[in-house]
């Protein structure tokens, strides 16, 4: 545990304060200010600081409420997962993915997850706490410092000495998705603080950030009343209430329905269109038939004629976990099924599999 305080935590009098503690004059807090809203991983880059002062605060306190403690790069280069160490000792997962359509990162809500979902590695073990607001922004920080390497931008504060270099608050940023450890939807005054502070301070829009959840329905309602743009995903990955209680402990209280009833809701009120994540677990929810798999045609009658798009997700490994992925062509045969029903369905790409940072693999390993 680091008992250090995190510079980064505090407000601006607090910062000041704290400053001047150190015998420092206050302009040093705002530098130090701007350092720490581009996600400063610690003092030493902080150039326009005087060393000495740079070593105190070395010494005396932490730039962020997360570090980066572990990072893994996915072979192919598009995915990179960062194991982060936070100031009570627990340790979070955060993904950034590099796509076609830009830079994506996948932020935990939760330090680990109490959802008990039977396919899932987050889950394994159980819900240590919930995330500050602060903690939700720096995986994004962290993150964007990352892109940042290699990259040499000008100066922002032009009355800064030429080589102190102050680079753009997300560059490269362009997509927050909250899929990562945790249930969004119990967290949720951490989760409206993060979000508002990513739209007003990082120029991330409401429509480039998606909120997954498997299915609290008073935290989608409270989405809904707080009325922001942003997308909607619900974990279903079951037709029917029998399979998905079976896979989904939550189902129990919330069931398909009430989930959908409120999603829905939800949807008309953003404009947004509602995502439904499946995943597909071999021979468990993609039952075959001599005219395809049943469940595709169950999950048709629920969504035919609605404003959504279904993600197909097969399967990925889980070494605890006794799934499979879906065999042969039965991944196609299901969306061609949902297809014929009208209903908007794509087969994910599966991004960061071999560091396990793919859909139902995060765990702190």
């Amino acid at each position: 545990m680091n008992s250090k305080p995190i510079l980064f935590n505090m407000t601006a009098a607090e910062l000041e304060q704290f400053v001047a503690g150190l015998g420092q004059p206050k302009f040093r807090a705002k530098q130090i200010s701007e350092w720490l809203a581009r996600g400063a991983p610690d003092f030493s880059v902080m150039k326009n600081l005087p060393e000495s002062l740079r070593e105190k605060l070395n010494e005396s306190a932490r730039t962020m409420p997360a570090a980066i403690d572990k990072m893994l790069e996915s072979a192919d280069g598009q995915t990179t997962k960062f194991l982060l160490a936070l100031a009570d000792g627990q340790k979070i997962e955060t993904v950034l993915m590099r796509t076609s359509y830009g830079n994506s990162v996948c932020v935990s809500s939760q330090a680990g997850c109490a959802m008990g979902c039977k396919f899932c590695a987050s889950t394994l073990l159980g819900l240590h706490r919930n995330l500050t607001m602060n903690e939700m922004i720096a995986q994004v920080l962290v993150a964007s410092s990352h892109l940042l390497k290699g990259d040499s931008p000008a100066p922002q504060n032009k009355r800064l000495a030429s080589s102190v270099e102050f680079p753009p608050l997300t560059r490269g940023i362009t997509h927050i998705v909250v899929m990562g450890t945790g249930e969004p939807l119990q967290n949720t005054e951490n989760l409206r603080g993060f979000l508002e502070y990513a739209n007003a301070r990082l120029g991330i829009s409401w429509r480039r950030m998606t909120v997954s959840t498997c299915g609290i329905v008073p935290g989608i309602r409270e989405l809904t009343e707080w009325g922001r743009p942003i997308n909607l995903a619900i974990s279903l990955h079951a037709p029917n209430d029998a399979l998905r209680s079976a896979l989904m402990p939550i189902n129990n209280k919330y069931p398909i329905a009430e989930v959908l009833d409120a999603a829905f809701a939800n949807s008309e009120k953003t404009g947004r269109q509602l995502m439904i994540e499946y995943i597909l677990l071999g021979s468990h929810n993609d039952t075959l038939q001599n005219y395809g798999p049943e469940q595709a045609v169950e999950l048709a009658a629920l969504l035919r004629g609605k404003n959504v798009m279904v993600n197909l997700i097969p399967m990925n490994a889980v070494a605890e976990r006794d799934f499979a992925a879906p065999s042969g062509n039965a991944t196609h045969r299901f969306q061609d099924i949902l297809i014929n029903a009208g209903v908007h369905t794509r087969i994910r790409r599966e991004r960061g599999a071999d560091i396990g940072s793919a859909c139902g693999q995060l765990r702190i390993k």
